[in-house]
Formats: structure tokens, C-alpha cells, sequence
């Protein structure tokens, strides 16, 4: 088949590999009808190529047709339209059992101390191959796949698999009250969503922070207000003023460890991707190279006895946090991966209908065969041509 390999950083090709086979009786074979690029896909490209192998199949946003199971899978078959969580869960140890999908103690990475296998990303988390693929082998598939009906294209429910989860998530954890003011942290595919789900959820008043014209273009059709830190000079100052002075009831922060604003931490973090792999992985596990300035507008913005709700992927220490001022201002945080299949009941019944009121129709914004991923990749990290996010056809 062919496949989305990592061959070094900043450098991804599509190759002929092995077609996946069943290998437990849990396992499925999916064709792939549709699978996407993620954010979290751009910090393999740059940044943590210490943690993965010349080779390795990327991607863990994939959908398509069932083409085999094993003996233990017995709620979907051959034929079956099937979205594909990132995360790998049993769904029956402890962890599963609360919900707690991100944290599955049967495929825990426990040799890096991390939690739940994830597709496509790194020996940190299983090294499992992923789904920028012609076919893709899944893992504990007598509970992971999510069934979805015909009648819709693939892109109104392929975002199960993590954008919208993780959007959903992300804005439950940030304790949103009907009437409130939410601030998302930028405006990728997940500060889209989250902002969206905020507003669905009851929020008042979404207030979004990015620079890229076509980002915020989208988010104003979605009606989200839209500050531009490229033209405000304290975002914070922004928000108060317009919120009475207290600041928001709620942050998302969608961007992570890419954030902008924090010069010495970039250099730092394309250092240490640099050096040889145990050098690297020991600087990035050890020293603060994650980039704060996404968190700092954060911590800045929210109000006293605010909640900030982290979503943007971290993947390094991060420079100490203001702790004096964060329990000074009473903050509650949450943050993690996403628990997929705990929030797919409450969305799924959102896309099956005619209506969009999550506005999943308007996010993907390149559909490219999987032998132009290469330059998907290119366009998406460059925010070129409008690219706010790229689905691959393979």
C-alpha cells in the first residue's frame, strides 16, 4: 500500500510499505476513505523527531470502510463506515471504565511513563503506525471504531476522530455558563471548533485571538470576535475592556508549544531537535524549551476565579508558571488528551441531520490525493493558500 512516512525532520514522503494485516483477534483493517493532517502532526515534523524512526507512518484522523475483523469484534463488520479515535482504548480497564479513554491502562506507553497509545505519533506513545494510509491496522477494535451512517461526505464526520472530541472536550472542561465570555487562544482547526462549541454550548460572547486573515475570516462567519495580536498590544488590556474590566469567564488555549511570541524558547526548541536522538529526547524531556506565550495571554486574560482549559499540545518543560498570580487569582485549570469516545454521544446527533449547527462543513479547506501530502504538509505548517485544514484522499 501506500503511506505517509517521517524521513527526517521537516521532511515527510509517500511510500510503498507493507499492508497492514490482522495481527490479535481485536484488530480491524480499515480502508481509508479520508484521513487528515493535525496540528499535532506539524510538532512530528519540526520539532520531536527524536522520538520517531525514518519510515514511520504518520496520522491519527482517519475514517474509511472495514475490510476485515477479528474474532473478538463483533460490533462492526466487513462494509461498516467507521471513524477511528486517536487514541487507543480498551474500553474495560479501570481508566476506561470512568471515561478516562486518553489514559487507557491496556495500551499505556509505560515504558516513557506516558498514557494511551496513539496512532501515528511516536515512540512516546506506542510508535503505533498511522492512518495517512491506504489501509490502516486498528488496534483494539472491539471498542474503538465509531460506526457513522451514510448520507453525508466524509468531512461532516471524519473530525470525530479528534478535532471535534477534543473541541468538545476543551470547552467543557472550561466550565462555560450560560452568558459568559470565552477567549480561544488561536485559531487552528481546534480553536475553531472549541470556539464554536463554546457558543453552542450557551457562551454569550467568544472572543478568539489569532493573526492570520483567512483564520480569522473564517471564525467572524461563526460569529466570534476576533482580536489580532499582530495589531493590539496587550491582549489581556483588550479583554478586560471588554468585559467590564474582570477579564473572561473562560480560556481556551488551543495553540500549545508553537505559540508565538517567545523567541528564545523557538531557538531552543529547534536546537534541541538538532541533536542526536538521546541528546535530544534527554533537552526536550528536561529543559524548558515549550513556548509560553499562548499560556501567558492566558493566565493574563481569564478573570479571578476564572477557568483555563489547556488543550494546545505540550511537549517539553515550559518555562515555570506564574504561580503567585494564578493562586492569587483563584484559577482552575484542566488539560489532556482528549477522551474520544466519552463525548461522541453528545456530538454525533449533531451531524447526522440535515443542519450543522457545530458548522463542520466549514473547516476543511484542502481535499488532496494522499500523494500530494507532502506539500499538504508544507502548506498547512506555512499557513499558505488559505490553509486552515488539509484532508487527505487516499
Amino acid at each position: 500500500m501506500r503511506a505517509l512516512t517521517w524521513q527526517g525532520t521537516g521532511k515527510v514522503s509517500v511510500e510503498t510499505v507493507p499492508d497492514p494485516v490482522i495481527q490479535e483477534p481485536t484488530d480491524a483493517i480499515v480502508r481509508m476513505t479520508s484521513t487528515a493532517i493535525c496540528g499535532s502532526d506539524l510538532h512530528l515534523y519540526d520539532v520531536l523527531g527524536m522520538y520517531i524512526d525514518a519510515g514511520d507512518i504518520l496520522g491519527h484522523e482517519p475514517m474509511g470502510i472495514v475490510e476485515e475483523v477479528g474474532a473478538d469484534v463483533t460490533h462492526i463488520k466487513p462494509g461498516d463506515r467507521v471513524v477511528i479515535p486517536f487514541n487507543i482504548s480498551c474500553g474495560h480497564c479501570w481508566f476506561c471504565r470512568k471515561g478516562y479513554y486518553a489514559q487507557c491502562e491496556t495500551t499505556q506507553v509505560k515504558s516513557q511513563n506516558k498514557g494511551a497509545s496513539l496512532f501515528g505519533y511516536t515512540k512516546l506513545y506506542g510508535q503505533v503506525p498511522g492512518g495517512q494510509a491506504e489501509y490502516l491496522r486498528v488496534p483494539q477494535a472491539q471498542f474503538g471504531p465509531i460506526k457513522v451512517p451514510d448520507g453525508h461526505p466524509d468531512e461532516r464526520y471524519l473530525f470525530l476522530s479528534d478535532v471535534l472530541t477534543t473541541s468538545w472536550q476543551a470547552a467543557k472542561w472550561a466550565d462555560i455558563e450560560p452568558g459568559g465570555t470565552v477567549l480561544v487562544t488561536g485559531l487552528g482547526p481546534i480553536g475553531q471548533m472549541s470556539a464554536r462549541i463554546a457558543r453552542h454550548l450557551g457562551a454569550d460572547r467568544v472572543i478568539a485571538v489569532d493573526n492570520v486573515p483567512e483564520r480569522i475570516a473564517m471564525a467572524e462567519r461563526h460569529g466570534i470576535e476576533v482580536l489580532n495580536f499582530d495589531k493590539i498590544e496587550d491582549i489581556g488590556d483588550a479583554v478586560r475592556d471588554m468585559t467590564d474590566g474582570r477579564g473572561a469567564d473562560s480560556v481556551i488555549e488551543a495553540v500549545g508549544m508553537e505559540a508565538h511570541g517567545t523567541p528564545f524558547q523557538s531557538a531552543a526548541m529547534k536546537a534541541a531537535g538538532m541533536l542526536p536522538d538521546p541528546l535530544a529526547r534527554k533537552a526536550t524531556e528536561k529543559f524548558g524549551v515549550d513556548r509560553m506565550g499562548a499560556l501567558r495571554t492566558a493566565f493574563d486574560s481569564v478573570r479571578r476565579s476564572g477557568t483555563i482549559s489547556i488543550i494546545g499540545v505540550y511537549g517539553g518543560e515550559a518555562d515555570p508558571f506564574p504561580m503567585m498570580d494564578l493562586f492569587d487569582k483563584g484559577i482552575t485549570m484542566r488539560m489532556g488528551q482528549a477522551h474520544v469516545k466519552h463525548w461522541v454521544d453528545d456530538i454525533l446527533p449533531l451531524l447526522t441531520g440535515d443542519d450543522d449547527p457545530l458548522g463542520v462543513d466549514d473547516l476543511t479547506t484542502h481535499r488532496l490525493p494522499l500523494e500530494e501530502a507532502p506539500h499538504g504538509y508544507d502548506i498547512f505548517k506555512n499557513k499558505e493558500d488559505g490553509c486552515i485544514k488539509v484532508v487527505l484522499k487516499p
